[in-house]
């Protein structure tokens, strides 16, 4: 399983998670891809709206998934296993109840400077 994720490139907690997943990715099996880097979003088929409000995963197979969801194809992805994908499929609603408060409070939780503070000439 391979493919990309689009996080928040302003935000400092998904910087950090995108840098997790980075270091957890030893096979280079996903691109991750802040939403306001130049292209990203209409490769991807996205609107602003739709980035700003979930990171999405959009896997080589055409899969495309968002929220907890997303997170959790980003990950199987990255550890080269179906565990996460599958821990989800029996565990979705408080999954994503849980990663629609933590992308309500993104900007209040640790981070680091966020990717877009980094690489201003990447993001529009």
């Amino acid at each position: 399983m391979r493919g990309t994720l689009v996080f928040d490139g302003r935000c400092g907690f998904c910087t950090r998670s995108a840098g997790w997943l980075r270091r957890l990715d030893r096979r280079g099996r996903v691109a991750v891809r802040p939403s306001q880097a130049a292209g990203v979003l209409s490769a991807a088929g996205l609107t602003a709206e739709d980035a700003a409000a979930s990171v999405w995963w959009l896997g080589e197979d055409g899969r495309r998934a968002h929220g907890a969801e997303a997170a959790n194809a980003a990950l199987s992805a990255a550890l080269g296993t179906t565990l996460p994908l599958a821990l989800y499929r029996v565990t979705r609603w408080p999954q994503e109840r849980l990663y629609d408060w933590v992308a309500a409070h993104r900007h209040r939780l640790p981070g680091v400077a966020p990717y877009c503070t980094e690489h201003p000439g990447e993001c529009g």
